[in-house]
């Protein structure tokens, strides 16, 4: 999708109103926006953060802890996932040997 077959998606962010430009579709764009909006907010409110810059400042670094920490989860997975694998294809493997063993004996 090149520049100009984007479409603007109009958003609303702590007051302020963007047209944003995505790839990824309007209603994507607006959930996008619409979590940012609502982070922005909670920190606004719960921390008395008055200055916008600085409680979305905040915000980004709560939702980029959350990136952080999901991507870490996700890679403890993969290992965790890979470690398993690994450890069946051993056991199948032995298993295959131990029948290919009495395989030779039985003949």
């Amino acid at each position: 999708m090149n520049e100009q077959s984007k479409k603007p998606v109009r958003v609303n962010i702590f007051g302020e109103e963007y047209a944003l430009r995505s790839e990824m579709g309007e209603e994507y764009t607006r959930a996008c926006a619409e979590h940012v909006d609502a982070r922005i907010q909670s920190v606004h409110v719960s921390g008395h953060v008055a200055e916008p810059h600085k409680a979305a400042i905040l915000a980004a670094m709560q939702i980029t802890d959350e990136l952080f920490q999901e991507r870490g989860d996700r890679t403890a997975l993969a290992d965790n996932v890979h470690h398993r694998l690994k450890e069946l294809r051993k056991r199948v493997e032995s298993a295959l040997d131990r029948r290919a063993e009495q395989g030779e004996l039985g003949s």
